[in-house]
Order: C-alpha cells, then sequence, then structure tokens
C-alpha cells in the first residue's frame, strides 16, 4: 500500500501512541493528543510528536504543549527555544531507517528513530520531514489510482454484506410443542414452512396464518390436528384437534369431563393417527321401585348399570320400563316392574268346515248331507303374568292340534220339480197346508215327529222319494210329494183336515 500522507510514528510494526512515555534509549512519544498530527508540523511556542532530544542519545522528553495545552506535570524542565531547530529527515532506499538529508547538522549523530534497527540520530527532524512530504506529494497521484477501484470493491461488498444481513432474520418455529430457533431469508411464513419441510393440511392450525410477511423474532407454531373417534353419552361422531392430549381435546371441543367416566387417561398422548375415546358424562336419574323413589348421580353405560348402583336387584324375570341395555339419560325416570306368572294350558274347539256339491238328481231346492260335519279341538299354552301386582292379558305362548276336524258334506239339487200330479191338482193344498203348519214349510211339530207344511213324518217322506227332512225341502217340494200320497192314499193321512181338500 502507498504511505499515507501523514505517517505517525511509533513502535514497530507502526505500534500507537503511548501516554505521555518516560525518558529513554528511545526518542519520547508523544501524548494521545498528538495522534495522527503530521510529523512535521509545530507550532510555535509548542513541541511536535517528538520531545527534545537528550545529549549523547538521552532519551526524549515529552512533548511539553500540543497546540496549546499545558506541560505534563510530569514533564521535565524543556529548555527556551523561540524558534525551534527544523531539520529534515530523509528515508533511507530500504526504508529500515530514516537519516537527517545530506548537509544537515548533525548527521548520523544521535540515536535511531523508532523504525530503525539501529544507527546515529539526526537532529535535524524538520529537514527529514519536508523532504519526506515532497517524496510522497509525487507519489499522490498514482496512490489515488490505486485507491478509487478498491474502495468502489469495498462500497460494493459493503452494500452487499448490509442487504445480506438485513434479509437474514431470527425466528421462533414450533411444531407440535417443538420449538426452535433458526435464521430463514424467507418472505412470509408459508415460505418458511416449505423451506422446512412442514406440511400442513385442512386441519392442521398455523399461526400467525400462512400469508403473513416475516420479521425477525416473530414466533411461528405449527399444530396438527388430529382423527379422534368420539362417543360422548352413546352418540358417536368423528371430529378434529389439534391437542396432544386427551384433556386439551375434551377443552378444546368443550367436552364436561368433571366426574365423567374417560376410556383413556387424560394424559394420554394423542398419536397422528388418532384414537378412539368413550365419554360418559355424570348425569341425575330416578328409579322407580317397590314404591319407593331412589335418584342418584351415574355415569353408568346402560339402564341396567344404573338400577344396580342405585341399591335395587332385578330377579327372575324383572325387568324395566325402558331396555334395560339402552344408554340412561340425564332427569330419566326408570320404572322397576316386579313380575310373577305361571303357564296355564286350555283346550279350544276348532269348528267344522261346510263344503256344498251340486246334484242334478235332487229337485231344485234339495239338499241331502252327504257327511256330517265334527268338530276338531287344539291345546293351547298361555302364560299368565302379573306386573306390580297387576295381572295381565293372558299371552298365548304355544299351541297344539289335539283333534283335527271333519268337514260337513252337502249336496244340493238341481233338478226342476214336476208341475202336477194327475188326480191331485185341482184341489186346495193351500187350504190344507193351512190347517197343518199355519203353511210354514219348516213347521215341526212339539214331538219332533213331523215336520213341513203338510207333516210328513220323514219315513213317509223318503218312501215317496224325498231325500233327508221334509221340513228341509223346498215348499214346491212339499207339495208334490204330498199329491203323490194323496194319489196312494187319498185324504186318509190328515184326519183333521183333509176334509178342507
Amino acid at each position: 500500500m502507498s504511505k499515507p500522507q501523514y505517517e505517525t510514528y511509533g513502535q514497530p510494526p507502526f505500534a500507537p501512541y503511548e501516554p505521555y512515555g518516560d525518558g529513554g534509549a528511545a526518542v519520547g512519544h508523544g501524548g494521545y493528543q498528538d495522534t495522527y498530527r503530521p510529523a512535521y508540523e509545530m507550532t510555535p511556542g509548542g513541541y511536535g510528536a517528538y520531545g527534545a532530544g537528550g545529549d549523547g542519545g538521552a532519551a526524549g522528553a515529552p512533548g511539553a504543549e500540543y497546540g496549546g495545552y499545558p506541560e505534563s506535570p510530569v514533564s521535565p524542565a524543556i529548555p527556551e527555544n523561540p524558534e525551534p531547530e527544523r531539520v529534515e529527515y530523509a528515508e533511507a532506499a530500504d526504508g529500515a531507517a530514516y537519516t537527517p538529508a545530506d548537509g544537515a547538522e548533525g548527521a548520523g549523530s544521535g540515536p535511531l528513530l523508532p523504525r530503525q534497527a539501529g544507527g546515529p540520530r539526526s537532529a535535524g527532524r524538520a529537514q527529514a520531514r519536508r523532504a519526506a512530504r515532497r517524496k510522497r506529494s509525487g507519489e499522490r497521484p498514482d496512490g489515488l489510482r490505486r485507491l478509487v477501484p478498491q474502495a468502489l470493491v469495498v462500497a460494493f461488498l459493503a452494500g452487499g454484506t448490509s442487504a445480506f444481513v438485513a434479509n437474514d432474520k431470527a425466528v421462533q418455529l414450533s411444531v407440535d410443542g417443538r420449538s426452535r430457533t433458526l435464521h430463514t431469508f424467507a418472505d412470509d411464513v408459508g415460505e418458511l414452512l416449505a423451506d422446512e419441510g412442514v406440511d400442513v393440511g385442512t386441519h392442521d392450525i398455523v399461526a400467525p396464518t400462512a400469508d403473513t410477511v416475516l420479521a425477525s423474532g416473530d414466533e411461528i407454531a405449527v399444530r396438527y390436528g388430529r382423527p379422534v373417534r368420539l362417543t360422548l353419552d352413546g352418540k358417536s361422531r368423528q371430529v378434529w384437534t389439534t391437542a396432544r392430549t386427551v384433556d386439551g381435546a375434551l377443552r378444546q371441543l368443550g367436552v364436561r369431563a368433571e366426574g365423567a367416566y374417560l376410556s383413556a387417561s387424560r394424559g394420554k398422548r394423542i398419536a397422528r393417527e388418532g384414537l378412539d375415546l368413550d365419554v360418559r358424562t355424570e348425569r341425575t336419574v330416578t328409579v322407580m321401585a317397590d314404591g319407593r323413589a331412589r335418584t342418584i348421580r351415574t355415569n353408568a353405560a346402560t339402564v341396567h348399570e344404573a338400577v344396580e348402583e342405585s341399591g335395587v336387584t332385578l330377579r327372575g324375570s324383572d325387568t324395566t320400563s325402558v331396555a334395560p341395555d339402552s344408554f340412561p339419560r340425564d332427569g330419566q325416570t326408570i320404572t322397576v316392574m316386579r313380575i310373577s306368572g305361571r303357564k296355564e294350558v286350555r283346550e279350544e274347539v276348532i269348528p267344522y268346515a261346510v263344503r256344498k256339491t251340486e246334484d242334478a238328481s235332487l229337485l231344485r231346492g234339495t239338499e241331502v248331507v252327504v257327511q256330517a260335519g265334527h268338530e276338531g279341538a287344539r291345546r293351547v299354552t298361555y302364560a299368565l303374568r302379573t306386573v306390580n301386582g297387576v295381572k295381565q292379558k293372558p299371552r298365548r305362548i304355544k299351541s297344539e292340534v289335539v283333534r283335527e276336524p271333519q268337514t260337513r258334506i252337502v249336496k244340493v239339487g238341481t233338478k226342476a220339480p214336476p208341475t202336477s200330479v194327475p188326480g191331485a191338482d185341482g184341489l186346495d193344498w193351500g187350504a190344507l197346508a193351512s190347517c197343518e203348519s199355519g203353511g210354514r214349510p219348516t213347521a215341526v211339530d212339539p214331538s219332533g215327529t213331523y215336520g213341513g207344511l203338510y207333516q210328513f213324518d220323514t219315513r213317509t217322506w223318503q218312501g215317496l222319494g224325498g231325500s233327508g227332512r221334509p221340513q228341509d225341502a223346498s215348499a214346491t217340494e212339499q207339495t208334490h210329494r204330498a199329491k203323490k200320497l194323496y194319489v196312494q192314499r187319498g185324504a186318509s193321512p190328515w184326519p183333521h183336515c183333509g176334509k178342507r181338500l
């Protein structure tokens, strides 16, 4: 590097000035006030950077006054010298030692300057300073030309360093509770997370938001969402939480857990894949049993458990007013039903069926029973219950047929009856019927022997070609059979009413 225009003299290599030094073998140092003052500049009544030399190389005393500064109280007396001697020094070609300029008085007789390794000291310091100044003035243009590019490079590097430092931000990143401090050049939170490889899903939370501009000292928190299959008081649903423990999830979801049953401990950590959590809050339930009401606080899972917690025992067929395995609701009243019962077997009649068939050989209106019907029987078992002392309707629990019923079969005539019987058509059959039966075709005498319009007995009726009983036949058929009987026997079959024919 080129020499500065004003060179400061110090101990090699270029040591800074010390405070007022003591006299010694070397030249005395000036005080702090003369730092970077031109070596050649002297003011009247004062001393430059170096004090006056002693005899024969004695130590130089500290400068007495510097630009009007008072003399140091520890300085030795300085002889008056209103016009100080100015000695010019010139620098040796190898830069090893400073010597007085050619022709200067006392050249080579004084002690060496601080940069010298050794040699005589010159008393013409002013001359040496003027020579050094002239030399440096001649080198200044080349030195400036060398300094300008270097200064530009330094300025560019300084500006780049300033921009680098300004863009670097120290932030604190917390991911799922794990915090660390890092330096980043990201502009916003989203860019920082991308740089750090932190993936954020739909159910995750980032605070502040991803588009927030970053500044040094910011704190960013990422909390991952976790699925929880929550069964709360018997009702299941899937929820998401960013809490890392069961207790935190309950607080986040607003679930009242005081006195509640939890399928997992509050301190259990929730993994990223989630967990199943069953919560049963404490409820008030009233149990009615044996004429007494019992109100309890419970977190039972079923009605049966709640009844047992109330101190009521179910025996035999006892049950409750609601399903025993249902979930007990807050404020619900459960009635215990004491059931006693027995079985009873009853025999019941099975009625027979009637089947009729047409028969063309029989006169219309005539029905003949081919097969008589018989009733069947079945055995039925009933359960008879008494609930809390009240008899209930019998409940049929079993049935079996003891005897099958027999179907009744009847033939129905479809043949048209004859309209006349020669020798009897002109008689007053209506008057006879009125006298015998009051004109009723189904009339039967008190003894049950005679029946019909004309009071036939069954044997006579069937002998005339009738079937079954006369009172079961139509009026037309009965009249036809009566005419046939008259032709055979006259009016004798009707001894009291035959005269009305």
